[in-house]
């Protein structure tokens, strides 16, 4: 028997919840955090396709992703840990580790051969990476303290005509703090006030010519973006001279200093009003070269539009215009427009105004953007929201003369996952998509699109049919078009297919829709949510051009938050506690569930049928505690396999009115979390916490259920999938999740079920690095080449194919 090779399909990983967790490489690849992994997403894949890979390494949350340069970027976690990457041929490796600071960091920079982390432990560390060959050195160079406050954000630049490096840090006490480095350490040197909440975001613009001033954008929780000017003090007086001498008109700095008074005085007394706008000259004096050189630092522009905090500031690689994201759901490109300033202003001051406006304008969508950024070279302006999904816009080319703005953007697809532990998949009944449901209340459907250019088919999310109020715990596919969940509730739902979702998949060509299928008007259109409730209620007559312009593409994140819910169309209620575990029969005539549970009373597990949602037979009992797991034997579900917390399992035989129990055994030491029956319904398996999986067959002499073999592993075992290589193959196989994350495939010969080798060890690398929660084969005719969906408490979701070689 040959190793099987294995590849990816399909990554679904969302984005953290910081917003300095993302950053794109001069070669448009996002590198990204996402739980405790950094997914590696290129932005200008032709076929469109989403995450590359994930790696992992950091035990804590991923914080900040920096790119050093397009074959280098830093990471930093909660835990206070740094982690430097390199790139050597195709792969990434870690030339690095540093634990840097105490408590989480909060904001990471790069600058020439610095690092900069900001913390939570009120500190600022600068860092000097030097490169070696294969291991990279980081080491300390300053530790600034704050005294108390936390830095949210930080920016680094040279200031012009000068060797000098000039720091602004912004945090929670709400000013701007600039610090300066000629030769030795950063010292401190002026402060600006004028942010009335914690700042956010600071980013430096380099001049592009040697005359122009440096601007520093700062963007707060206030809800505004300033501008400040940064330029050589020396070259502001001699234009003011000139000025002075041409106009005549001396708007002495007397004058000035009255009206700032009198601001002052009126922000006193109004006290809501009172947006301070102080004109104040910031002098700085850095040594340079044995020389002084004088800098001055200016307000010059407040930038309104955001109606709530302001999360990133970027500027464009052109340094033209300033990308800005905002918890209210929008994101402005701003620009200067082109008036030419009166003479007074030192420096060719502009009037900015917001060109582009992207986003749910008004919409204030659950907690906003949480960070944006560049790619394609400005083409592309893109930004990640806080349930952690992706949306991206494109500028089309235009013919005009270049301006920026009379451009055109267009919305183009993006990625997205789930926001927390998925704890439940299934695949549909042909295989056709995949639904996933986890801790972040949602349930979405993921299938793969046949691509325009090239014959492979690229992975998207579908549908995201129920956004619910209850964490999901489990799903099952009742047919093509149905499917069943349960939440940490006592109800299951069901949900049908509406005419969307089915226009949708025939389309884009993710199922071939031959067989006969509900005539158009049968199914409600779509499904909206009442405002106060949690069912989803059908909405039949949908304007009917939604039909008529309905895109030949797969919905973005904007729409698949707000209009791809799918009808509810029954409750099947029984239980007494939360629902934990689903299954549906090999038939899908009936319908299983069961509850959490602490007595034999309420640890039953309750069997409907599909046709009308009533119980089939009595609730089956036995258990002590929860079960954990359902399962209907193949091909004709004459049995019910369940195993649960109090460590047995148990079978039941179907009769005509119900299941009867048959065999119990409690050979497992600990919970057994995971059962499956092989595809031809001979054998069982139970994984285990106990660190085992054994395999149960029965005796063809006394009928008894025995364990043929014991499989024993290094960690606990916590999900199992049979599969078959086809109706008269020889073998079969089995693949096992562990808590660690990885996925072991064993193999057995038909005729010797009690013999299985390990033939394939999927690592962290390509499977997870958090306890796997469920396993599944998905029904192809190819007998060699399989796919092998899984999910985890990491929040990932990975369709990997296994191309086993068959003799």
């Amino acid at each position: 028997m040959s190793k099987p090779s294995i590849s990816t399909a399909y990554i679904s990983a969302s984005t953290n919840r910081f917003n300095h967790v993302a950053d794109a490489s001069t070669s448009s690849l996002i590198a990204y955090g996402s739980g405790t992994l950094i997914a590696l997403w290129n932005t200008q894949d032709p076929d469109g396709g989403g995450v590359l890979q994930t790696l992992p390494g950091h035990d804590g949350l991923v914080t900040c992703v920096r790119f050093v340069a397009s074959d280098a970027f830093a990471s930093t976690d909660d835990k206070g840990t740094i982690r430097y990457w390199r790139l050597f041929g195709t792969e990434w490796r870690t030339t690095a580790i540093v634990r840097a600071h105490q408590q989480a960091i909060s904001v990471l920079r790069e600058f020439d051969k610095f690092l900069l982390t900001g913390s939570s432990d009120s500190s600022i560390k600068i860092w000097e990476v030097q490169r070696g060959d294969v291991d990279d050195e980081v080491k300390e160079f300053q530790t600034i303290s704050l005294q108390g406050w936390y830095p949210l954000s930080i920016a680094i630049a040279s200031l012009p005509s000068s060797e000098a490096i000039i720091l602004a840090i912004g945090g929670t006490d709400r000013k701007v703090h600039i610090w300066t480095r000629s030769d030795g350490p950063f010292i401190r040197s002026v402060t600006l006030s004028g942010h009335e909440d914690w700042i956010r975001a600071l980013a430096f613009r380099a001049p592009s010519t040697p005359n122009d001033p440096i601007v520093l954008a700062s963007g707060s929780q206030d809800g505004t973006i300033r501008l400040w000017n940064v330029e050589s003090f020396t070259k502001m007086q001699a234009q003011s001279q000139i000025h002075t001498n041409q106009s005549g008109d001396d708007l002495s700095d007397d004058l000035l200093d009255a009206f700032e008074a009198s601001l002052g005085d009126l922000g006193a007394d109004a006290e809501e009003g009172g947006r301070q706008i102080s004109l104040k000259r910031h002098i700085l004096t850095v040594k340079s070269n044995s020389r002084t050189q004088q800098y001055s630092v200016t307000f010059d522009a407040l930038l309104i539009g955001h109606e709530a905090g302001v999360t990133s500031l970027s500027w464009s690689p052109s340094n033209a215009s300033l990308l800005s994201t905002s918890t209210d759901s929008s994101l402005i490109i701003w620009a200067p427009s082109s008036i030419v300033s009166t003479a007074y202003s030192s420096s060719t001051s502009s009037i900015w105004i917001n060109i582009q406006r992207f986003g749910d304008v008004g919409g204030q969508r659950l907690g906003g953007f949480t960070g944006g950024l560049w790619s394609n070279d400005g083409a592309e302006a893109m930004a990640w929201g806080w349930s952690g999904g992706w949306r991206r816009w494109r500028r089309i080319k235009s013919d005009s003369h270049g301006g920026t703005a009379g451009e055109e953007w267009e919305e183009v697809g993006a990625i997205s996952g789930h926001s927390g532990a998925i704890k439940g998949l299934d695949w549909s009944p042909k295989g056709d998509y995949l639904v996933s449901v986890g801790l972040d209340q949602t349930t979405r459907i993921h299938g793969a699109i046949t691509s325009s250019t090239s014959e492979q088919s690229i992975w998207h999310e579908l549908s995201r049919p129920q956004v619910h109020g209850y964490d999901l715990m489990g799903v099952a596919w009742l047919g093509p078009w149905t499917f069943a969940s349960v939440a940490d509730e006592k109800v299951a739902r069901v949900f049908e297919a509406p005419r969307n979702f089915v226009e949708e998949v025939r389309v884009l060509g993710v199922k071939d829709l031959a067989q006969s299928e509900k005539t158009k008007g049968d199914r409600p259109a779509t499904a909206s949510v009442p405002p106060l409730g949690l069912s989803n209620k059908a909405v039949s007559d949908a304007p009917s051009e939604l039909d008529i312009n309905r895109p030949c593409r797969r919905p973005f994140e904007g729409e698949l938050a707000s209009i791809t819910l799918w009808p509810e169309v029954e409750k099947v209620f029984g239980h007494g506690y939360e629902s934990i575990t689903i299954s549906a029969s090999n038939s899908l005539d009936l319908l299983a569930t069961a509850c959490r549970a602490t007595s034999p009373q309420h640890a039953v597990i309750r069997v409907y049928t599909t046709a009308g949602y009533q119980p089939f037979g009595v609730p089956l009992e036995g258990h002590s505690l929860t079960v954990t797991r359902i399962a209907f034997s193949p091909p004709n579900d004459r049995y019910v396999l369940t195993v649960s917390r109090d460590r047995t399992w148990r079978l039941f035989e179907k009769k005509e009115n119900g299941y009867m129990p048959i065999a119990a055994d409690k050979s497992h030491g600990r919970i057994i979390w995971d059962c499956a029956w092989s595809c031809e319904g001979d054998v069982f398996a139970t994984a285990s916490r106990d660190k085992t999986v054994k395999i149960w067959k029965q005796d063809s002499d006394s009928s008894r259920w025995g364990a043929i073999t014991t499989m024993k592993f290094e960690e606990a075992a916590t999900a199992v999938a049979f599969c078959s290589a086809g109706a008269d193959a020889p073998e079969r196989w089995l693949a096992v999740g562990l808590e660690t994350g990885e996925i072991k495939v064993y193999s057995s010969l038909m005729s010797t079920p009690d013999q299985w080798t390990l033939v394939l060890i999927i690592n962290s690398n390509l499977a997870h690095v958090d306890q796997i929660n469920r396993l599944a084969w998905r029904a192809t005719d190819n007998p060699s080449r399989k796919q092998l969906a899984s999910c985890s408490d990491d929040g990932t979701l990975k369709v990997l194919i296994v191309q086993f070689e068959v003799d």
